[in-house]
């Protein structure tokens, strides 16, 4: 059927109307596949297969600050963070996070933010990374660039964290802490980027672009 076909027999207002409605359609399947500022999720280390947790337990070395783990468990609470923008400029809420912007994640149940510093994780030796603040506030040291090998972060993709200060990667490489956390992986901060550095997000709730959330799992 040809365009002059179609226009006699739809007429031209309709033919732009469906035009519209498919265009809005593809444009919010587009949008649904990003991950958007505000929203709340899990994410999970793909080398290890354990989800990034935090809980009001202190280090007992180093900066003495909340400790910041690796879980295997997929329905703990404690491993939910909001993404947030860095201090003094918040992303728009539902705005899907470009790949190299800088952001803040905030642990929803604490409202510390993921943070490192030069103090030597406890048993790798590697770099601290620790849940800093109160409130969601803390300082410069919490601030993460993503990066992604696209123009926005895509939930299903693998993305890495670089601490904007220190330049090291959100890592894990195994090693297993015991009591009081026993069973927990340290996370820490590496210099290099390599397969321990390599996230994707899992459950959450992702603000849609409307500011409607999109739920994903049990929250």
């Amino acid at each position: 059927m040809g365009f002059i076909q179609v226009v006699h027999e739809y007429g031209l207002t309709k033919l732009v109307f469906v035009l519209l409605c498919v265009l809005l359609q593809s444009e919010a399947s587009y949008e649904l596949n990003y991950v958007t500022c505000g929203s709340v999720v899990k994410l999970l280390n793909t080398r290890h297969n354990v989800r990034l947790h935090s809980h009001d337990v202190k280090y007992g070395s180093g900066s003495g600050q909340q400790s910041v783990t690796g879980v295997e468990s997929a329905d703990d609470a404690n491993s939910y963070w909001r993404i947030r923008g860095k201090p003094n400029h918040e992303c728009q809420r539902g705005a899907p996070i470009k790949c190299g912007q800088a952001i803040r994640l905030t642990h929803m149940s604490t409202g510390r933010n993921l943070h490192s510093h030069d103090f030597v994780s406890p048993l790798s030796g590697n770099q601290e990374v620790s849940a800093f603040g109160e409130s969601g506030e803390g300082d410069d040291l919490d601030v993460w660039a993503v990066q992604c090998s696209g123009t926005y972060w895509e939930r299903d993709d693998g993305v890495r964290f670089k601490h904007s200060a220190t330049d090291v990667f959100l890592s894990i490489t195994g090693e297993q802490y015991g009591h009081p956390i026993r069973g927990q992986k340290e996370v820490h901060g590496m210099q290099g980027a390599n397969s321990n550095s390599q996230w994707k997000t899992m459950e959450g709730v992702f603000i849609k672009p409307s500011n409607e959330p999109l739920r994903h799992d049990e929250l």
